[in-house]
């Protein structure tokens, strides 16, 4: 395994992705460090979500090297799909879903999981509506919810893959600075794939642009004096 320096959560180098042999992008290489802000971003089939997958261990890349830190974990908090948005459950036990892959076998939830649901749903603001069915709440408060729960799963990393999908513009401004304030103010590391150009702006410490047939990654002042970034950001306010 290659080793990383301390400050190192993530190394990527060369990457192939794709499925079943064909790649969908090459050549994707960064490193990601702890506090880091990192926004993927793309046009729709350059990669994006096939990247997540991999990152996941969801999905093999077709070559070159994903390097973790020891004893990182990641909270996902991926887009809804309609059946998902109607799940018959109570945001408790959504958000208690976060410590699965902790507990193992384990039938129950410790006294201790419990009471760290409990302060996550209250950091975001939705410790009100625990007992509450799922698919009654609006599309904000869901998202929260599933925040939530990718916060029971990781004081590390989280990957958000377009968290402000399909929200109202007052609700998806609420939502970002509520991501911004977990990077800012408790450390963690976000690693969020969006097509919002004032978000990125705003919070990325870094973007990686996947494109067909390569990648452009750096801090935001970086990417923004690139040619990728230029362009990008020119169309993106046409």
């Amino acid at each position: 395994m290659q080793e990383l320096s301390e400050n190192i959560l993530l190394a990527c180098k060369d990457l192939s992705l794709g499925y079943e042999g064909h790649p969908v992008a090459d050549g994707v290489s960064f490193t990601l460090e702890r506090g880091d802000y990192l926004c993927i971003i793309g046009e729709n089939g350059s990669g994006k979500s096939t990247l997540v997958k991999t990152l996941l261990s969801l999905q093999p890349s077709l070559s070159g090297s994903i390097a973790w830190a020891e004893r990182v974990t990641v909270g996902y908090l991926p887009q809804q799909t309609p059946v998902q948005r109607d799940f018959p459950a109570t945001v408790e036990e959504i958000v208690l879903s976060g410590f699965l892959a902790k507990s193992g076998l384990r039938p129950f939830f410790r006294k201790q999981e419990k009471g760290l649901a409990q302060e996550k749903m209250a950091r975001l603001g939705i410790g009100h509506l625990k007992k509450r069915c799922y698919r009654e709440l609006s599309g904000g408060q869901q998202q929260r919810v599933l925040l939530a729960r990718a916060l029971c799963a990781t004081g590390d990393l989280l990957l958000l893959d377009e968290p402000a999908a399909g929200l109202d513009p007052k609700v998806t401004a609420e939502l970002y600075e509520l991501i911004a304030s977990l990077n800012r103010d408790e450390g963690i590391t976000i690693i969020m794939v969006s097509h919002d150009l004032p978000a990125v702006r705003s919070y990325a410490t870094h973007v990686l642009h996947v494109m067909h047939g390569g990648c452009t990654f750096g801090t935001l002042a970086q990417y923004a004096a690139s040619d990728a970034g230029k362009l990008f950001f020119a169309e993106a306010e046409a």
